[in-house]
Parts: structure tokens; sequence; C-alpha cells
């Protein structure tokens, strides 16, 4: 593995191995080919009309990562004169191009999600629409659904809406640059530096965006820091980990997305829909000893807004350590899943976001549950019957939720592989480590500098968050295995 390119080139492969091991068809099937040139010679007519508002005029930008394509909202807000602030988010209408039980939806549907893998991506749609014509690139006109709410001082959502427009994304910008201008850390971004009033948007967006966390968090969202990891590759060649942590940028847009989802949800409540919920911690208990280890009360029984008020207190007193104890949070609560909500029903909440009403809608280039929401939102601003029975729904939600788990199996397979290129050449070198599982086949560390993850050679007796020195021992890049014992 120390030749560049054939490193590069195994990597690939071994990717789409480990795809195909965990369930999914990473190659399109010919009818999708078939489907794609028809869309070719009969494109659908971008334009306004009927039920599809003109909104090309406003100020439309977009943030994501440096390198995204597949992207699929854009954002605006505007002031009224007693100070409340309509957002509008404007989600890539892939419904448009891609109809139901068409080839592309049946593969969406058995995929249901794209795949990072760090080398390659695996897309859930074919390239040509996730980074095309559905894509809402910069100075295109796009199909969109608009999903519009108002937001008053205290950060609580007073009104809002639903309906299909026609956009433009008049500024594509990236995380990074753009969060470091709103920290004031770093200069605007070229197009923004260019715009007076794109710098007023923003700096708008970040204020709303800021009193909708401030809002969820006082009702008990668990102000968590993930803090994920790419592969640094410099000519085809994996050098080092690296970490990319939240900033402004990304805050703005999580928080435009949670509330655009949770407005949706509340305005599929007289229909079947899927809903994206995360259950009470089974290990609550643990989460509790924790706290108790740091020197604070839990109570007894689960509650977000007391896990959180303990999460901002650490936070303030030791921010150097807060993203080891939110990893230790993150593997005890658990992972979300999808299930169907009947009309009139209520399905259990969203533990982590402490809201009750949530689905996913927000990235159908990349999600087949988005995708299926969108087709629930046409049909409920039209007054057409449920494109869905419960039946359908009831399945794809538990596709939905297995293929998810098995994306996240994938990507952290293809990280454990990249991690050991980057680490073998710190084979005897001591690390600050947590424990971030504890099952039959070992105990598994992650080490905090870089965040590298793997198995603890002899780690009897230790448990979810706790803290050691461990010793990189041995590393295998063809298995990704990553081998550590007690310093």
């Amino acid at each position: 593995m120390h030749d560049a390119n054939a490193s590069h080139l195994d990597l690939q492969t071994i990717a789409k191995t480990i795809m195909e091991q965990r369930g999914f068809e990473p190659d399109f099937p010919a009818a999708v080919s078939d489907q794609l040139a028809k869309l070719r010679q009969n494109p659908p007519q971008i334009a306004a009309g009927g039920d599809v508002r003109d909104l090309r005029n406003l100020l439309w930008s977009s943030i994501d990562n440096d390198t995204s394509r597949d992207l699929d909202q854009i954002e605006v807000a505007e002031r009224a004169p007693n100070g409340d602030v309509k957002v509008m988010i404007g989600i890539a209408d892939v419904d448009a191009f891609v109809p139901k039980q068409t080839p592309i939806d049946q593969h969406a549907a058995t995929e249901t999600t794209t795949v990072y893998t760090g080398v390659r991506n695996f897309p859930m749609l074919p390239e040509e629409l996730s980074t095309g014509i559905t894509s809402l690139l910069d100075g295109q006109d796009r199909f969109a659904i608009v999903i519009e709410f108002v937001i008053d001082s205290s950060g609580a959502v007073t009104s809002a809406e639903l309906y299909r427009a026609l956009v433009r994304n008049q500024a594509q910008l990236q995380y990074n640059s753009l969060g470091a201008w709103l920290e004031g850390a770093g200069e605007a971004p070229a197009k923004v530096q260019q715009s007076k009033e794109l710098q007023e948007q923003l700096k708008l967006q970040d204020e709303v965006a800021q009193r909708l966390k401030g809002q969820r968090q006082q009702h008990g969202a668990l102000n968590l820091q993930t803090d994920e990891v790419h592969p640094l590759v410099l000519n085809e060649q994996v050098v080092d980990i690296v970490k990319q942590q939240k900033n402004r940028a990304t805050e703005l847009i999580e928080d435009f997305m949670v509330a655009a989802n949770g407005v949706v949800a509340r305005k599929l409540e007289n229909v079947s829909s899927l809903r994206r919920i995360v259950r009470t911690p089974e290990r609550w208990d643990r989460i509790v000893q924790l706290a108790a280890g740091k020197g604070a009360s839990l109570p007894a029984e689960p509650d977000s807004k007391a896990l959180n008020d303990f999460l901002i207190r650490q936070k303030a007193a030791d921010p150097d350590h807060f993203a080891d104890l939110s990893l230790a949070v993150i593997k005890l609560i658990g992972p979300g899943e999808y299930v169907l909500e009947k009309a009139g029903e209520t399905a259990p909440g969203h533990f982590g976001l402490a809201v009750q009403d949530y689905t996913h809608a927000t990235a159908p280039n990349r999600r087949f549950a988005d995708v299926v929401t969108q087709r629930l939102i046409k049909a409920t601003i039209t007054g057409q019957k449920n494109p869905y029975s419960d039946d359908e729904l009831t399945a794809i939600a538990a596709n939905c939720t297995q293929k998810e788990d098995a994306a996240r199996k994938v990507e952290r397979e293809m990280s454990k592989r990249l991690a050991a290129i980057a680490m073998q050449h710190r084979i005897g070198e001591a690390f600050d480590a947590i424990v971030t599982g504890v099952t039959d086949h070992g105990t598994f560390v992650r080490v905090l500098q870089p965040h590298v993850e793997g198995l603890l050679i002899q780690g009897h007796g230790l448990d979810v968050g706790d803290k050691l020195r461990a010793k990189l021992v041995s590393v295998n890049v063809e298995k990704g295995y990553i081998d550590f014992a007690r310093a």
C-alpha cells in the first residue's frame, strides 16, 4: 500500500466491495440509463406559473461543504417592521424529475442514501441529476419546494407555509470560509465582499439562527459537539486525518434545517407520513454516572432539559474536553430511526432535538425519505390523495433505517482504512483516548488528536466515556484494523 496510485485504486475497489457486502447496489441498472436518456431528450420545462411562484428575484444563497455539488437547499430571510423575520428555505424538487415508481426512483428506494467513503461517493441518484439538474447550483433556474416560516424575537415559529416555486441560487458559499467571516476570524468570501446586500442578508440569517438555537435549547435540545474527520489526500496518498468542527455557518444551516423539518412535520399531521425519531436512551443510567463523575446530578428518569443544562455547564467549564463528553453521550443515546406516523396519531419524539414533531425533508438529492416527504408535501398543498399507503410508508421507514445503519458501517469501515494509512508511521506513540464502545468483540477507544478509533487490547473493566492513555501497537491497512494498548 505504499505506492500512491495503487493505494488509491485499491481503496476505491475496497469501498465498492464493502458497499456490496452491506447490501448496497453501487452500480445503477440499465433502466436508470434509459430514463436519463429520455430526460435529456424531453426535460421538464422549468418555468413559473400555476401553483409555481416565481421567486428568482430573491437573494437566495446556499451554504455547504467546500466540495459539495449535490446542493439540496438555499435560504433567504426578510425582516418585518415588527422585528419578526420571515425565513424561506428552498428545497430541490427532485420529484419533478423523478416520478414515483420510475427506474431511478426504484433504485433510490432500494439504496435510500448517498454514501460518502472518503475516496469515492456512491450517490443515491445519478450524478447527472444530484449534482446537475436537481442540484440548486449557482446561477441556475430550478424548481423548489419552499418551506416558509416566521420567527419572532424569542425564536418561536409563529406561522408557516409550504409551496412550490421557481428559484435561482445567487451565491454558492462554503462552511469554512463563511463561518470564519461570521465569527470575525476571517475575510468575507469573494461573493460576500462584493455585495453589501448579501452581507446584510447573511448576518440576518445568522441572527435568526441564533434565535432558533436559543429557543430549542430552552426546550432541552442537546448542546452536543460532533467533530467530523476527513482524510487529507495529497497526490492520491492519504497523509493525515483532519477534523472539521462546527462553526457559525454550519450552525446556521443546522438551525434552519431543524426548524424547516419541524414545520413540515406539523404540516403533515393530518396525513400518514414519515417521522425521524430518537428514542429515550436505554442507557440513561450510564449518562447519569458520567454526570456524577463531573460532580453533577441528573434525574433518575431521562430528561433532555436536565441533560442539556449539564452539557452547557460542562462546555463552559471544560471546553477542551467537551467533544469527549459529547461523543460518549451520543453513543449512549443511540442512533435515530424512521417510523410511520398515521394521521392524527403521535409517534415518539426526537430526544436529542427535544421536539415531538420531526421529519426529514431537506436533503432529497441524498436521502430517499426526503423524496417521499416531498411527494407528501405536494399532495397536501394540492389537496390530492396521499401517494403512499401506510404499508408502503412502514416498509420505506424500515428500509431507510436499515440502510442508514449500513451506510454508517460502510463509512466507518472505510474511515478505519484511511486512518490506518495515516497512522501507520506512528506505531509506538501514546495518545489521550476515550472509550466509545464496549461490545462482545472488545473495547473500542477513540484517540482525541487525531480523532481515530481502534480496538483496545485487554480493555476489561472500562465503560463508555472512560478516559485513558492508549499506545498504538499495530495497524492493518487492508482490513482497517487499528490496535491500541493501555500506555
